[in-house]
Parts: C-alpha cells; sequence; structure tokens
C-alpha cells in the first residue's frame, strides 16, 4: 500500500539511541522532562517522575504502598494515592508525548495490538468480571483491555490503553458511579474496544502511518478488518483456521462465489509454499526459515442494516505460515498489503512475539497489571505511567537496574 513505511530508514540500519544516552536515570529523565510537560503544576511533574522511578525501584507488586515505602513513607503513600486515583490531570497528552517520544528515538516498524488480561479475587475493581481467557483456557475473575504498542525488531513499548467494560458495568448506575467512569464511555464489543484503541491516537495524535498488526482469532475478524480499512489502516490480521473466505486466485482450486475455511484454501495451496527467512526475537536473535504460501482472497459479502444491499469485495491476501516437517498451516494471516512480499509480511506478523516476550519480561516486571484501585482514571493514570517505566527499561537493557529514589511530597 502505497504511504505506508513498513520498515523505516533508520530502523533498516542502526536503531538511533536515546537522545540522552548513557545511565537509565538520564534516560528516565530526558523522557518524563517530555511526558509530564502537559501537567500544569510542578508538583505533578515531581510525582509523575517519582511514579515511573518507584515502578522502576520497587520489589515485588508495584502498589501504591510499596512504591511509597521507597519514597518516603505515609506522606509520599497519600501524595501518590492522591495523584492516580484522584487528581484531574490528562493522561490523554502523557501518551501522545510517549509514543512522539517512541518514535523519534525508536521508530516502530507496525504498530501491534495485545489484549491484556488482568486475573483479580475480588470484584471490586473497575470492570471486574467472569472471562474466558484463552492463554489459560478458562473462565477468570478478571479485567479486560486492550493496548497499543510501537513495534520493532529490536524492542516495544504499550502506548495506549483501553479498558473494555461489559454492559453488566456500564448499565450498573451505582457501580458505575462508584468507579467514576464518564459518561462519554459506552457499551461496546472487544472487537470495536480493539479498532478504536488503535484508531483513536491515530486520529488524534498526528503519528506516523505504519501498518497494524493484530491477533484476531477471538473476535470477529472481519469486522475488525472493514472498520480499519474504512478508516485507511494497513492492517496484518492473524485468523482462525475456520474463517470462511472466497477464493479469487486463479492458480488455486475452489475459485468462486462459494466460501471457504481458511485452512482448507491453504492446504490446496500447499504446492505453492517458499521458504523466508526471519530473525528470532528472543535472546540468540537466530535467523530461522519458515515456509510461507500467498493467495488472493475475498471476504464474503456482508449484508447490514445500514448497507442492505451486499457490501463490495476488495482483494485480500491470505497467508500461511509454517514449517518443515510440522502441522500446514502452523499460522494464518489476512492483510490488505497485498504487494508486500511475504517475507516481510512474516516479519511484521513476528512482531507478536515481540510484543508477548515484552509484556512478560518487562511490562508485567513494571506492574502494569497491579493497580488495586476501583478508579477508572486511576486505572488508566497507572498503565499510563507504567508504559513510561517500561519505555525506560527498553532502551536501557532491561527491568533489573535498580533507580536512586527520592522523597516527593
Amino acid at each position: 500500500m502505497s504511504g505506508v513505511a513498513l520498515y523505516p530508514r533508520t530502523a533498516r540500519h542502526e536503531a538511533p539511541a536515546p537522545a540522552c544516552p548513557g545511565t537509565r536515570d538520564a534516560v528516565l529523565a530526558e523522557l518524563c522532562s517530555a511526558l509530564f510537560a502537559s501537567l500544569p503544576r510542578s508538583d505533578q511533574r515531581r510525582r509523575g517522575e517519582a511514579y515511573v522511578r518507584g515502578l522502576l525501584g520497587t520489589q515485588g507488586r508495584k502498589s501504591i504502598r510499596n512504591i511509597a515505602a521507597l519514597i518516603g513513607g505515609q506522606a509520599a503513600e497519600q501524595s501518590l494515592h492522591h495523584f492516580i486515583s484522584s487528581s484531574t490531570w490528562d493522561w490523554a497528552p502523557v501518551r501522545r508525548a510517549l509514543a512522539h517520544y517512541l518514535t523519534r528515538v525508536a521508530p516502530p516498524h507496525a504498530w501491534v495490538v495485545r489484549p491484556m488480561v488482568i486475573p483479580k479475587a475480588g470484584d471490586n475493581s473497575v470492570g471486574v468480571d467472569r472471562r474466558f481467557c484463552p492463554a489459560v483456557g478458562q473462565v477468570l475473575n478478571a479485567q479486560q483491555a486492550v493496548g497499543v504498542w510501537a513495534a520493532s525488531a529490536e524492542h516495544s513499548t504499550p502506548v495506549n490503553w483501553r479498558l473494555h467494560l461489559s454492559d453488566a458495568w456500564l448499565q450498573d448506575g451505582l457501580r458505575r458511579s462508584q468507579a467514576c467512569i464518564p459518561d462519554s464511555v459506552r457499551p461496546e464489543t472487544l472487537g470495536e474496544c480493539t479498532v478504536e484503541a488503535y484508531a483513536g491516537m491515530m486520529r488524534d495524535w498526528g503519528l506516523p502511518l505504519r501498518p497494524l498488526v493484530l491477533d484476531a482469532r477471538d473476535m470477529d475478524a472481519p469486522a475488525a478488518l472493514l472498520r480499519l480499512r474504512a478508516s485507511g489502516v494497513p492492517a496484518l490480521v492473524r485468523i482462525s483456521n475456520s474463517l470462511r473466505l472466497t477464493v479469487a486466485d486463479p492458480a488455486v482450486p475452489g475459485r468462486g462465489s462459494e466460501a471457504l475455511p481458511a485452512h482448507q484454501i491453504l492446504g490446496a495451496a500447499r504446492d505453492m509454499r517458499r521458504p523466508v527467512m526471519w530473525r528470532d526475537h528472543g535472546p540468540s536473535r537466530v535467523v530461522r526459515t519458515s515456509l510461507t504460501a500467498a493467495v488472493r482472497v475475498g471476504l464474503p459479502a456482508l449484508r447490514t442494516a445500514a448497507a442492505p444491499g451486499p457490501v463490495r469485495r476488495r482483494e485480500l491476501l491470505l497467508l500461511g505460515v509454517g514449517e518443515n516437517g510440522h502441522r500446514w498451516p502452523a499460522e494464518l494471516w489476512l492483510t490488505d498489503l497485498v504487494n508486500v512480499p511475504p517475507a516481510a509480511l512474516v516479519r511484521l506478523g513476528k512482531l507478536l512475539d515481540r510484543v508477548d516476550r515484552d509484556f512478560r519480561e518487562i511490562a508485567d516486571e513494571v506492574g502494569v497489571r497491579d493497580f488495586a484501585g476501583r478508579s477508572f482514571s486511576g486505572w488508566h493514570r497507572h498503565v499510563t505511567l507504567a508504559s513510561a517505566a517500561h519505555a525506560v527499561a527498553a532502551l536501557t537493557g532491561g527491568p533489573e537496574e535498580r533507580l536512586p529514589l527520592g522523597y516527593v511530597s
């Protein structure tokens, strides 16, 4: 797709160093200066930096109490609790500043959308509900959120978040009032929540256009893809084996109007497989080889209340990925980047693995899931500052270095 840079010039050679290289403390100071410029008061800016330092320096759970214990005890706990849960500062400009900082010092190859399930013991935290978690294959008492990550082969960082709230929460006036959920938050499906987490920031933040990478196996993938395409967003979407598509490629049996399961289409294209090489995002960074096949397809004609006639179908590319000697295909992807070589699409898809690894090794370590309060705004402020802490750790080699902390009143 024209106008989309799959690999920015700076990322093809050597990732640019942070603008303030050296110690982690120096990187944190530079980042916080950029992030908190929108906060109107100097005491808010000091508390913001102190909270990020606490997320990086606190051992164990990153609760406000544990962070305050490193900063200055009970007085610090009260001020930080107010700063996160009750203050009026807007987290959106902070996230926007974080996204622009990262596009400058570590240009992303793509924006990756990743769900985040936050298990909870009780039911007081905002948005907690009984939810099925595909990762563990069971129903959990949990919050459900969606994160948008700036991702490259070197590292990834979350820059925006959206909390998915069920109808039970949004229609319960008492719980909605207790959690201070704004009137503007309306019911939406998880797929709508996922798309809006990305589309909202791209509408308002002035960020560079990059492909969106999304695992849509547990949502309505065609609806999500149609919404993204209506917004002009180039996307690479991982899909389930059973998603039905129409074959548009004359080289593949089954061409016609009948919709077939995606795995059946790629099974018929087995003889079209070709090897592609990609670099593992793990510590070894070894070069691996996968087999790929790409088939031109279309979404079945859809009818909606808004458009009762058949929706005009545009050609898409169905990409299968697998390993020699293993089940074919192991992964299925759908994209409107029809003129991009399969090798480049495979590398984009592997950014999901990069994000998953950084979530486990950095985001969870800096406490992105550790907020225990009831407040809707408190949750958003916490994950925003946890994203900043993640950025510092990602740009300086990981979460293990402990920062010096000082009391902030």
